[in-house]
């Protein structure tokens, strides 16, 4: 066991989605996995393991934010030997072109956090994903018709922000959408040597004020996952 997750040795696969929600990773387990298995319900944030194609694959719940998932990945990584993690989320839409259940692959994640002032002093270091996983993702999604796109993101400490027209600035930028966890756990990865990607589904948009309801984040999310699975496997 580790501070925050209760599995014993050997019940977490190397291999781990990582959606924000824990009713999204209970919903994953259930629908995608086989034979799978709740192996942590420490507050509330549950992680499950089953097969996908007979590969073992785990699905853990990180909660919001950076300084949350940093623990969880922390943890899978140091307590569990994790080796591959893909953060399967939700995302604020930056761009005209990008819609609702539109799926976005995070090819980097500029923040507003603080995360990294004490790891790179005067200096800003720039979260990447995986390229193995990256490709692998891109393949599957265009093999299969999938759309997608792929870019920047930001990863914010806010969801609620003083000024509704901040994202602009970003967007001129080119960043694709918003979101509140990739910096951090391409950070944890990079330290660790662990692959890691961020997978988001359009749930909100800035420019139009639509978004999606609370159920349809949990359980609408069919492509994004799917893309997901095919990344992880070997």
């Amino acid at each position: 066991m580790s501070i925050h997750i209760e599995a014993k040795k050997g019940e977490i696969a190397d291999t781990v989605l990582m959606p924000g929600d824990p009713l999204r990773a209970k919903w994953i387990a259930e629908t995608f996995l086989e034979d799978s298995y709740c192996y942590n319900q420490i507050r509330g944030m549950l992680g499950y393991t089953g097969t996908f194609n007979g590969q073992r694959i785990s699905v853990q719940g990180s909660g919001m934010g950076m300084p949350s998932a940093m623990i969880y990945l922390h943890e899978l990584i140091k307590d569990y030997g994790v080796k591959k993690v893909i953060r399967v989320g939700s995302a604020g839409s930056y761009q005209k072109d990008i819609q609702l259940n539109d799926v976005v692959l995070a090819m980097a994640a500029s923040t507003t956090s603080g995360i990294n002032n004490s790891r790179f002093i005067n200096s800003d270091y720039s979260p990447t994903a995986n390229f193995d996983l990256f490709i692998k993702a891109v393949n599957y999604a265009q093999k299969h018709g999938i759309p997608i796109k792929a870019g920047n993101v930001l990863s914010s400490d806010e969801f609620y922000e003083d000024n509704p027209k901040a994202y602009e600035h970003w967007a001129k930028y080119g960043v694709l959408c918003v979101e509140m966890e990739a910096a951090g756990i391409y950070t944890i990865a990079a330290k660790y040597n662990v692959k890691a990607l961020t997978i988001l589904t359009i749930s909100d948009s800035l420019i139009t004020g639509e978004q999606l309801s609370a159920e349809a984040r949990e359980t609408s999310f069919q492509q994004m996952v799917e893309i997901a699975l095919a990344a992880a496997m070997p």
